[in-house]
């Protein structure tokens, strides 16, 4: 009988091998090129979409946080890898938030709305930047788990 090494009672840890390595860098990757969108969406109404004064100093400080967690999420490996995704995470979901609280009851008295240029299509990239993100964590944090070693 042969056992599954990934079963309750097995003692050899769950194998991720060549395929969840490589599963994990299309996570990466696609995570990156989410913070680069989101990042590249803000930036692009500060430059071409006539966002000014407050509002587009926040765009632009958003657009370095992406560009600054995206080169992290491609650079880092094991423990930082976790906390990249986890910090990037945390950034996507609080700026999709932000989003969703000034289309609805408005945020530090801006109000937006989706006639705003570019608010439908930052709505999905945030949207689906975070599923990705929340999908890249786990992973991370599994293969961390599944090799301690590995550093």
């Amino acid at each position: 009988m042969v056992t599954n090494p990934e079963s309750p009672g097995s003692r050899e840890p769950p194998r991720t091998g060549n395929f969840g390595r490589r599963s994990l860098i299309t996570w990466w990757a696609l995570s990156a090129i989410f913070l680069l969108a989101m990042g590249g969406i803000h930036l692009y109404l500060v430059l071409f979409g006539g966002t000014g004064g407050v509002l587009g100093r926040l765009f632009v400080v958003n657009a370095i946080g992406a560009l600054v967690l995206a080169v992290t999420m491609v650079l880092a490996q094991g423990r930082l890898l976790v906390l990249a995704s986890l910090l990037s995470l945390l950034f996507m979901a609080g700026t999709l938030l932000a989003l969703v609280l000034a289309l609805t009851v408005g945020l530090f008295g801006i109000r937006s709305s989706l006639n705003y240029q570019l608010a439908p299509t930052t709505l999905v990239v945030e949207s689906i930047g975070t599923v990705v993100l929340v999908t890249t964590t786990a992973r991370a944090a599994h293969n961390q788990r599944a090799a301690p070693t590995q550093r």
